[in-house]
């Protein structure tokens, strides 16, 4: 086996627990608001509490990505993200635990995601060959995958039979699960830059806009990705009350849903990294655009007693997400030099993100004024406007051509 393989395997098999555990966890907490509040404002408040330092942080986290050890930058966010997992077990365990804690608890995680994030996507141009970046984003998403289909079913059976405390806690041991496998892993460094001072960090972070800046292609891309980030994210957030609400739904069947959408994330990363297609990544990003347009717009137009067509309609989600995903991080490293990743991934999560605040902050308003199955009608009907615009615009889809 070669080695970059044996690299990958080691720091999946630590991904896997992390991720699963870090699931389980966000569904209960989702699933807890829920069923304290069913609110659609709160849950959208809580999306919000955990992009804000993302966003904030990403203008130059990226730039001490960077700079910083790759390796250790994610073992140190983990071990912070694993911390506040731990403080907001003890509150749930002293049973004082309160939104704004939960509020809280979202966005001291996100700190430690807008370094792991960027570290891990700009690392794995180091350790495998450029060729395999598609297939990898593929496994990548897999992982993710099944981590979704089991991470809600666990969840939801946990949240029956035992505490939030217990469940904060798995995410703990993930952490250290995830960070003890990283430790047996080498992973390579671009060459250091100068000492940082704070001249020098503003002069990176422009680096980072420049090099996305003079990538006309990727420019458009990158801004067809915010605009799609912008009505993704409603939907998000609006997901479990769409099934407790419009289709009179229960828990149990919150979680079916979850479940269905891992299955299709499953197949899709399967399928992606299994066939590592040679169509360009810009045609298999505008495909999942219209696959998520037309399926969001029918979801917000079938009736009430429709759950099982909108089941159905999930899977698809599920199956067009790692096309667009992996397909869009794959474009990324292959199109930015590997010495900016960190400050490329940073910034565009950072930009994508800012957008999506504004909708958020307007969605628990207007789906508390027009339904919520109406919100998903509007943000269908504007995905599928941004997959019918982007094949016309030449300097994208001649964007690897020119490569």
């Amino acid at each position: 086996m070669q080695p970059w393989k044996k690299k990958f395997i080691t720091i999946w098999s630590g991904q896997l627990f992390s991720i699963l555990s870090s699931t389980i966890a966000q569904f209960a907490i989702i699933l807890w608001i829920s069923l304290e509040t069913g609110s659609a404002e709160v849950l959208a408040f809580a999306t919000i509490a955990g992009m804000v330092p993302q966003i904030i942080l990403g203008a130059f986290a990226g730039v001490f990505v960077d700079r910083w050890n790759r390796k250790w930058t994610m073992i140190l966010a983990d071990s912070f993200v694993a911390l506040c997992s731990a403080v907001i077990a003890w509150l749930f365990y002293l049973d004082v635990v309160e939104l704004w804690h939960i509020y809280l608890l979202l966005m001291l995680r996100s700190v430690g995601g807008a370094f792991h994030t960027p570290a891990m996507k700009a690392s794995i141009p180091l350790l495998a060959p450029e060729s395999e970046l598609t297939r990898i984003a593929g496994i990548n998403q897999s992982i993710q995958a099944v981590c979704t289909i089991c991470g809600p079913v666990m969840g939801a059976a946990l949240i029956v039979s035992t505490n939030m405390s217990v469940i904060m806690l798995l995410d703990v041991a993930g952490a250290i699960i995830a960070c003890t496998a990283l430790l047996f892993v080498v992973i390579p460094n671009p060459p250091k830059k100068e000492a940082a001072s704070a001249s020098h960090v503003l002069k990176e972070m422009r680096e980072g806009f420049t090099a996305i800046r003079l990538n006309r292609g990727l420019t458009v891309v990158m801004l067809l990705e915010v605009l799609v980030t912008f009505f993704i994210m409603p939907i998000v957030a609006l997901y479990p009350l769409l099934t407790l609400q419009h289709f009179n739904g229960t828990a149990y069947q919150v979680s079916i849903i979850e479940l269905l959408f891992g299955f299709g994330m499953l197949a899709g990363g399967i399928l992606l990294g299994i066939w590592n297609p040679k169509l360009r990544k810009v045609i298999l990003i505008n495909i999942s655009y219209m696959m998520l347009g037309l399926t969001v717009l029918i979801t917000g137009l079938l009736p009430a007693s429709a759950f099982i067509p909108f089941a159905i309609i999930t899977v698809i989600q599920g199956i067009s997400i790692p096309f667009y995903s992996g397909s869009l991080t794959s474009l990324l490293q292959t199109q930015i030099e590997v010495s900016m990743l960190g400050r490329v991934f940073s910034l565009f999560d950072s930009i994508s993100l800012l957008p999506s605040v504004l909708g958020l902050l307007a969605t628990g308003f207007i789906a508390d004024s027009i339904g919520i199955s109406n919100v998903f009608v509007v943000c269908g009907i504007a995905l599928l406007l941004v997959a019918i615009i982007a094949p016309m615009i030449p300097s994208a889809m001649n964007l690897e051509r020119r490569r």
